[in-house]
């Protein structure tokens, strides 16, 4: 059985298969229309939104303007992760993304563990991102006349959170949404209203057909690239013409150690990047598109975050943006310029739509994938005879990100997200070790090899030196757990034991640096995440192997192939 379930895809035949066209049972294909621009800015348009209009607000409360340290630790650790991505793609050119590849790499199980894990970087991604929608359309109503009821607005668990918090602080509650919502059949009837609209507009426009979201996601993205650029003028020229430059200083109030706690808020920022290789089938050219459009958007991005990061820093003192929501539009207002509020708002609805746009393409055809091997039921792989879209896959993905909105907390959902996506990432990583290296082919992207035999074990060396020189007592504290610091302390030990294996298997088998310190960099970034999110994610992935084991593993077709 063990051989089984480890059982792997062939490179030749994906390549094959991906030559003559892949379709589902009835011939039905995906429609070949993207090119580096549009896989580009399918990139800028997943990783540029909730993150930096929502969240990066929680980063700079935590980290100070050192927290841009933490963007370019994440950028650095998305580079090397997007070249592991590039790599897979050149050879792999088919929707898929991490799943695929780790069917290749590793084999079936744990290709099941890692498409499962997807659903929550795409899927239940989205719920965080239409839930900020929701917040700064909420704002533009508001400017516009148009008041919702609080009830109509918000997400049932959110609303009754507060309602509980506020009663624990002995605060008033008569005024509390959850106090004057409606009641229905005796359950308090709480709707994040806007958040749900939107979703249902953005699977109907994925619906509908590739070229029809190719289009409109060129359009957000070109739009939100120019007011972000507008954005960060005004705010620079606030910074400077007020005199506030001295927000700057302490650059790190409280060292690493207060940037590494917003490692979920970061991370959640960067986790678009790998949704254009899911659409390696409706590329024209994947194998040399793919990995040029993944670099450049993230290049894009991290210019933009830095930017930013330094705006919101340098006009307001850090300390103010603890519990912001809408951080740039937290600055105008308390500089008393108005009409900034409502861009900033009107640009983040703009950025928000094109991030649940792509995400809500990217889950079907990770499904679909899925369907073709047989690990989940044929209607996931079913394409529109007309749209040729996953038609089946992009309703339940719908419904899959709709629904949750009604009831759940955003916080929980982000930490819940960002440590999937790192879970998927060092699969990728890792996964480029086990293949063999091929020969370079002009037209396609061949990832530099540099042999790791003598440079990573000597990295790893000199952290441990450099650590020990800048704290003496740094890994005998490792061993002293108490409950608050149980989750950092065992992950960085587990992470310490996996660098040193590493190393010697770097000098063994001479692996190529590059994924090597994408996966050392990955592994590094989960350390900041609680023992309550690798609780939730534990119980994820149960799940996902019960039904594996019930459904998958019967059904697979390479188990067929065996018989």
């Amino acid at each position: 059985m063990a051989s089984s379930i480890f059982r792997k895809k062939s490179l030749e035949k994906i390549v094959r298969d991906a030559e003559e066209g892949l379709g589902d049972a009835h011939g039905h294909k995906l429609h070949k229309v993207l090119g580096v621009r549009d896989l580009t800015f399918m990139g800028v348009a997943a990783v540029i939104g909730a993150g930096i209009f929502s969240t990066i607000g929680t980063a700079a409360y935590h980290g100070g303007p050192g927290v841009i340290f933490l963007f370019l630790i994440t950028a650095i650790t998305c580079g090397f992760t997007a070249l592991c991505y590039a790599e897979f793609a050149s050879r792999v050119p088919v929707a898929g993304s991490a799943y695929t590849y780790s069917y290749v790499s590793f084999g079936e199980v744990i290709a099941w563990v890692i498409g499962w894990a997807l659903i929550l970087e795409y899927a239940i991604g989205n719920v965080v991102v239409a839930i900020s929608w929701s917040a700064y359309f909420n704002n533009i109503l508001k400017t516009l006349g148009v008041d919702l009821p609080g009830w109509l607005s918000i997400g049932y668990q959110t609303a009754k959170m507060s309602y509980e918090s506020a009663l624990a602080a002995g605060k008033p509650v008569t005024d509390a949404i959850w106090t004057n919502a409606p009641e229905f059949l005796g359950l308090k009837f709480i709707i994040n209203l806007p958040a749900f609209i939107i979703v249902v507009l953005i699977t109907m426009l994925a619906y509908v057909g590739i070229n029809e979201s190719r289009k409109s996601a060129n359009f957000m993205v070109g739009l939100k690239l120019v007011v972000l650029f507008f954005i960060a003028v005004v705010g620079f020229y606030l910074i400077f013409s007020t005199g506030t430059e001295h927000n700057w200083v302490p650059f790190l109030p409280e060292g690493m150690g207060g940037v590494m706690q917003s490692v979920s808020s970061v991370f959640f920022a960067y986790i678009g990047f790998d949704a254009i290789s899911v659409m390696a089938e409706e590329s024209k050219n994947p194998q040399r598109d793919l990995p040029r459009s993944m670099i450049l958007s993230l290049v894009i991005c991290t210019v933009v975050y830095i930017l930013l990061t330094f705006v919101l820093t340098g006009v307001l003192n850090y300390r103010m943006f603890e519990g912001v929501g809408d951080p740039l539009a937290k600055i105008f207002e308390v500089k008393n310029v108005g009409w900034m509020q409502a861009f900033v708002s009107v640009a983040a609805v703009i950025a928000m739509t094109s991030v649940l746009l792509v995400f809500q393409m990217g889950q079907p055809r990770i499904w679909m994938s899925m369907s073709r091997d047989g690990l989940l039921p044929p209607a996931f792989e079913r394409i529109h005879p007309k749209f040729q879209t996953p038609s089946f896959s992009t309703i339940v993905t719908g419904l899959l990100v709709g629904v949750p909105i009604l009831f759940t907390d955003k916080t929980f959902v982000l930490d819940f997200t960002s440590i999937a996506t790192l879970f998927a990432f060092v699969l990728v990583c890792g996964g480029i070790l086990l293949i063999p290296r091929k020969e370079k082919v002009p037209g396609k992207f061949n990832m530099p090899y540099v042999n790791s035999k003598y440079i990573f074990p000597l990295l790893v060396m000199c952290a441990v030196i450099l650590i020990k020189l800048a704290n003496k007592d740094y890994f005998s504290a490792l061993f002293n757990v108490t409950e608050e610091n149980a989750s950092l302390n065992v992950s960085t030990i587990i992470l310490w034991i996996v660098l040193i294996i590493l190393a010697i298997a770097s000098y063994i088998k001479s692996f190529s640096l590059i994924p090597l310190l994408g996966l050392s960099c990955c592994l590094y970034l989960l350390t900041g995440m609680t023992g309550a999110n690798w609780a939730w994610f534990g119980s994820w992935l149960a799940l996902g192997l019960i039904f594996y084991f019930s459904y998958g593993y019967k059904k697979s077709r390479l188990a067929k192939q065996l018989i």
